[in-house]
């Protein structure tokens, strides 16, 4: 008898996360993606030369920013519970 009740609950498959909490956790993913790429680049081709974009307001602020908030959102993503009735 145990063994047929175990063999049914292996035939259920099921997920961790609801369709809601992998939905946020893209949008999450999607904000940190967005992050690096705002962070990336403003280099100098020639190391003799300083180039000053590098300290800019989009890299210094904007996308640590996104890269928090979205990490924030990935936080939020796992501890949702989509069946909690308001």
């Amino acid at each position: 008898m145990g063994e047929q009740k175990r063999k049914e609950e292996a035939k259920k498959s099921h997920f961790i996360f609801e369709r809601k909490n992998y939905i946020f956790m893209l949008i999450g993913v999607a904000f940190i993606a967005l992050g690096f790429v705002l962070m990336a680049g403003g280099g100098s081709d020639d190391p003799n030369v300083f180039n000053p974009e590098i300290y800019s307001w989009r890299r210094i602020r904007l996308a640590p920013a996104l890269i928090l908030i979205g990490f924030g959102i990935e936080v939020y993503a796992i501890l949702l519970n989509p069946h909690k009735k308001d």
